[in-house]
Order: structure tokens, then C-alpha cells, then sequence
């Protein structure tokens, strides 16, 4: 796991350059704007409505004493709880709308990586489009479902230390579930690749930090970061899928 998650990590290593060689950045343009304006409407929305779930937070302390100082600190849970789900509906909205940009980015990849002589599946931009809305749907209840009993460990003292490592690395996952998918897509079918990405976990969660990190970059993370990930992602996911190749050559 440990050894997955670096190299998920080490694959954003030349993102850049590879992104320039390829041409890619003709691709995000279309993503980096619905990564930018749902970035801001979602803030917006955090700031708004932050102040109305701490002050429902703070209901819960009945008594004079300390009103004020368990307001203001239910004022800064609330923030933290919108910036969470803020943060997943971003990302799920983001991928499953770039979906259609991203494939070709991964597959001119693959070409370069591994040349022309190798077979996908081939989909269209609608199809696309429907399997990116359909896997970010999935993650997005799955991620909720954990990101809630998460948030409500946070509370417990002590062990809610735990919960905020706990609710990043959930976060990481899923960001990367996603930029693998992008590859995937063309590979497997849609309950295959959920089992591809559980098997390598690891590299979902790796690219993931990196996501995750980028985006605490004001404005200039929010617009780089799906270039840079779905880059990461791809190279590393295609590496995987070439060598399980070459392993079932051999087994034959």
C-alpha cells in the first residue's frame, strides 16, 4: 500500500513537460474553467451558509456559561463541515464534467507511452459523459457515507484526532478513483474498473494527496489541478495496465 500511494505520488513527476510535449493543454481548457467557476460558487456558497449551521451547532449548549465561546467554536466547526462536503460535491461535479475532455488526453497518452498497437474499447463523448456522471454519483454516496460517521467521530475527545487524517485519505481516494477512471474507461467496464481501482488503491490514494494539496493553492491549484492529476493518473494507470498485459502474455 505504502510503495502504491509513493508512486501515485512520484507520477506527477514531468506532468508538465509531458503535458507540453503531447500538446495536451488545447484539452483543459473547457475543465479548467468548470474547475474554476465551481470552485467559487461552491466558496461562496461555504461562506453564506456557515455562520446558519454553526449557529444550529450551537444550539445544542443549553447553558450561559461559555454561549459565547462554543458559538464561536461551532461557528469554525461549520465552516469545516461545508469546506468538507464543499470540497467532494466540487470534485464529483468537476470529473464527472470533464469526462469527455479527459479521455482524449489519456489515450494520446497511451499512444505516446505505448504506441499505436494496442486495443480499447471505443466510446463516444456522450457515452463518456454518462459513465463520468455515473462513477461520480457512486463514489459521491459512497464518500458520503463515510465522510458523515467520520465527521461525527471528530467530536469525540481524543480519538476525534483521527477523524481529520481519516477523512483526507477518503478524499484522496476518491480523487483518484476518479482521474483513474479516465483511463479506465476505455479499458474496462464499469463494475471492472471499480475492482481495478480497489486492487490498486494505493495509486488512487497517492494521486490523490497530490489533488487534495493542490487545491490549499489559491486560484492557481484550483485551475492546474486537473491537468496535473488526470496527467499523473493517467501515466501510472496505463504502466499498471500494460504490465498486467504482459503478465497474461506470458501465463499463455
Amino acid at each position: 500500500m505504502i510503495k502504491n500511494i509513493l508512486k501515485g505520488i512520484k507520477a506527477y513527476t514531468g506532468t508538465f513537460n509531458l503535458i507540453n510535449k503531447l500538446g495536451l493543454w488545447k484539452y483543459f481548457g473547457v475543465p479548467m474553467a468548470i474547475s474554476f467557476f465551481t470552485a467559487v460558487l461552491i466558496g461562496f456558497s461555504a461562506w453564506g451558509l456557515s455562520d446558519n449551521l454553526g449557529a444550529f451547532i450551537s444550539k445544542i449548549w443549553f447553558w450561559e456559561w461559555g454561549a459565547e465561546t462554543f458559538r464561536t467554536i461551532s461557528e469554525f466547526i461549520g465552516a469545516l463541515i461545508i469546506i468538507a462536503f464543499g470540497l467532494i460535491i466540487y470534485r464529483h461535479v468537476v470529473m464527472a464534467l470533464s469526462a469527455p475532455f479527459m479521455s482524449p488526453v489519456s489515450e494520446k497518452i497511451e499512444k505516446h507511452l505505448f504506441g499505436t498497437n494496442h486495443s480499447h474499447r471505443n466510446t463516444s463523448n456522450a457515452a463518456q459523459l454518462w459513465r463520468g456522471v455515473r462513477i461520480n454519483v457512486r463514489n459521491l454516496v459512497m464518500e458520503l457515507l463515510l465522510t458523515i460517521p467520520i465527521i461525527l467521530i471528530g467530536f469525540i475527545p481524543v480519538i476525534g484526532i483521527i477523524s481529520s487524517v481519516l477523512l483526507f485519505l477518503v478524499q484522496c481516494y476518491y480523487a483518484g478513483f476518479g482521474n483513474m477512471d479516465y483511463t479506465l474507461e476505455r479499458h474496462y467496464k464499469y463494475s471492472e474498473s471499480i475492482q481495478f481501482v480497489r486492487a490498486n488503491r494505493g495509486l488512487a490514494i497517492g494521486n490523490g494527496i497530490v489533488f487534495m494539496l493542490m487545491l490549499l493553492i489559491p486560484v492557481v491549484g484550483i485551475i492546474l489541478v486537473l491537468p496535473l492529476s488526470v496527467t499523473a493518473a493517467s501515466t501510472e494507470t496505463l504502466r499498471v495496465l500494460e504490465n498486467s498485459k504482459a503478465i497474461k502474455r506470458n501465463i499463455q
